[in-house]
């Protein structure tokens, strides 16, 4: 099993999306949400090189956008 985490914001569609399809595909990945954990906000800036969310953690990579998030758990997430 690859290493996941999923950095999402409080008000944030292309997050909601991202949730979404997760839920509804039985896809289980932690959710760190930004606004409310200051450390993983600096973590992913620091690492991710932005602050911007969705952002797909996997295996020492981020991804960020919504529909290449979506497209690349469907080809890749087991």
């Amino acid at each position: 099993m690859k290493d996941y985490k999923l950095y999402v914001g409080t008000v944030c569609r292309f997050c909601k999306k991202v949730e979404t399809f997760c839920e509804e595909n039985n896809i289980d990945i932690p959710l760190v949400n930004i606004n409310e954990d200051r450390e993983a906000m600096l973590e992913l800036m620091e690492k991710g090189g932005k602050r911007q969310v969705p952002c797909l953690y996997h295996d020492g990579q981020y991804l960020y956008e919504s529909d290449d998030i979506i497209k690349y758990l469907k080809e890749n997430y087991k």
